[in-house]
């Protein structure tokens, strides 16, 4: 009777299945997806094989991948590390590979080996950490958005010969690059490319960081399985044919090298009985625990409805008013503030920067000229945020400062006791420290979306529902708010399909969102910093009820929302431009810049 071998790699997206003989021959490999229940998903793939192969045949049971660990414990098994387990396939079947890379759903490792007489070590290795810029479900949401399977999508990609540059540190990120290339009408083929070039860039310079790839690479896992992605790495690697190798086995390296362990190994646990019991009942008294949060709810001073920012109305018609424009160009919104001496609001426009960011300004001057503009006069123009300087160019600015300065002058302006801000926008969050009207400290955040408005925008497009009128609304009818934690909006989304298949509701699913952007703000942008008791909350974001209640509830604490919230940004800069006037007359271009 022909003995077997049987290995399983239970990563985050798949369980990959490998049957091996005496002769370390692949007889059979498997690919299952998990859908967010690994022990369910592998007690079915036992069972299958069980009903094929006779139990008196299995000689070991091997494990490795994250889910590895809990299965080999509840089965009886031998338990692999990953990384050990993908470096002994390797070295079995292709010994002249000095690196490795190993790109998943969710995980993505890079290995180097040296070889020493006649052993083979890991000299170095380093994984992925809680962001999916480097993984499978990066490429896995951005083929959904084009409406691609993954395999056309890795096809697709070969017919490109000029790939733009997209930005690969995050996938929200990368979602407003290829919004911009598709106006521009930018061929699929190219886009497709320059997301496969992004991954590849982002894993050489953040996973590989500092480490030197040696020749031969292998290249497994299931992303090896695009062609785009051999390519990508081929270029940006800058290697010779023949100097990149795809195993045959490239999705199942985990599960064959975990099987080549166990047979090496003289403490092998043998299989004798495959017994599954210990896993049925485990997942009969292991129900999901119930982790639900505490419902949202706003207090008495937010449910008072009132006229957010209305413009003021005193504009003479009589004669020209003194004012002072301000303009915040962000990656998401571009936002324009017309006050006056008073530092009242006289007109505001809060637009989408959709990419273009000065076609964005032209038509808010445009809009705002028409409404104010024969009864002003502009004495002062300041610009703010990521595109200040190029659009202090186009309008003949006066002043350009920082979004620190910007958004703090608003607030103090607004309430000289505040010693707090929050500001979530599209791409960017902030968190602002001041005493006495003065920044002490500020932190910004990181390349990732987590903590912004992106990331609720993200979901609410996947839930379909409408981030302006339903989010709020459904947050704060929720019972039970779905935990999710802080985490990588790519990795949410699986959570949220997890959460879904085992009946979650949908305004459950919202709360739970909200929870976790400002779990996400709080823990990576704020940090171990101090949070005063005067906190302002601006931004577009503070338009979310559902986010500002998850703040008070989280908090403990009031949390004021501003009038002109959205716009602070531009008020705070035209304030500067009138506080810092030195110059008799303004530089300013005028509004009709078409």
């Amino acid at each position: 009777m022909k003995r077997v071998y049987l290995g399983i790699d239970v990563g985050s997206v798949s369980a990959n299945t490998v049957i091996m003989d005496d002769q370390r021959n692949v007889l059979e490999e498997h690919y299952t997806r998990i859908k967010g229940q690994p022990l369910q998903t592998v007690q079915k793939i036992l069972e299958e094989i069980l009903q094929r192969i006779s139990l008196e045949q299995f000689y070991s049971l091997s494990f490795t991948g994250i889910g590895g660990k809990l299965l080999s414990e509840l089965s009886g098994g031998n338990f692999v590390n990953e990384i050990i387990a993908q470096t002994k396939a390797v070295q079995h079947f292709y010994p002249e590979v000095r690196t490795i890379i190993d790109i998943g759903g969710e995980d993505s490792k890079l290995i180097l080996i040296e070889k020493e007489r006649e052993h083979f070590k890991i000299s170095d290795f380093s994984m992925n950490t809680l962001c999916a810029a480097g993984t499978g479900s990066f490429l896995d949401q951005q083929a959904s958005r084009l409406g691609l399977t993954i395999e056309e999508f890795g096809e697709l990609a070969l017919k490109s010969t000029n790939p733009p540059r997209i930005a690969g540190r995050c996938s929200v990120f990368a979602k407003s690059d290829m919004i911009h290339l598709q106006q521009i009408a930018t061929p699929d083929y190219d886009i497709v490319a320059g997301l496969c070039y992004a991954l590849a860039r982002n894993f050489k310079s953040n996973i590989g960081k500092g480490k030197t790839f040696v020749k031969p690479i292998s290249f497994q896992g299931g992303v090896a399985a695009s062609v785009g992605m051999r390519r990508a790495f081929q270029d940006v690697l800058e290697l010779s044919d023949g100097e990149l190798i795809i195993p045959k086995h490239f999705t199942s390296m985990g599960a064959i090298g975990a099987i080549l362990v166990t047979q090496e190994n003289k403490e092998t646990t043998m299989v004798g009985a495959l017994n599954l019991t210990p896993l049925h009942q485990y997942l009969r008294e292991h129900q999901e625990a119930h982790t639900s949060l505490k419902p949202l709810s706003l207090s008495s001073k937010h449910l008072v409805q009132r006229e957010e920012g209305k413009p003021f109305s005193g504009v003479s018609r009589e004669e020209k008013m003194e004012a002072y424009l301000g303009l915040d160009v962000g990656s998401i919104s571009t936002n324009l503030v017309v006050i006056d001496r008073e530092k009242r609001v006289l007109s505001k426009r809060y637009l989408m920067t959709a990419g273009r960011p000065i076609e964005a300004v032209r038509i808010g001057l445009q809009e705002i000229g028409e409404e104010i503009g024969d009864r002003v006069e502009i004495r002062g123009v300041g610009t703010t945020g990521s595109g200040r300087y190029l659009t202090a160019d186009f309008v003949g600015a006066d002043l350009v400062r920082n979004e620190i300065t910007a958004q703090a002058t608003a607030a103090v302006y607004i309430d000289p006791n505040v010693d707090t801000i929050f500001e979530i926008g599209g791409q960017d969050s902030k968190f602002i420290s001041l005493d006495k009207g003065v920044v002490i400290d500020f932190e910004m955040n990181k390349v990732c979306a987590a903590g912004t408005g992106s990331f609720l925008e993200e979901q609410a497009e996947k839930l379909d529902i409408s981030i302006k009128e339903e989010f709020g609304r459904l947050a704060l009818s929720s019972e039970e708010p779905v935990r999710m934690g802080e985490r990588c909006t790519v990795f949410i989304e699986s959570d949220l399909v997890h959460h879904q298949q085992r009946g979650a509701k949908k305004d459950d699913l919202i709360a739970g969102l909200s929870y976790s952007i400002v779990q996400n703000y709080l823990n990576r942008v704020v940090g171990d910093r101090r949070i005063g008791n005067r906190i302002f909350f601006q931004g577009g974001t503070a338009f979310n009820r559902g986010v500002v209640a998850a703040f008070e509830k989280v908090l403990d604490r009031e949390v004021i929302v501003p009038e002109n919230h959205d716009v602070t940004g531009a008020i705070g800069v035209a304030i500067l431009a009138m506080e810092e006037r030195t110059w008799e007359r303004s530089s300013f271009k005028g509004f009709d810049l078409s």
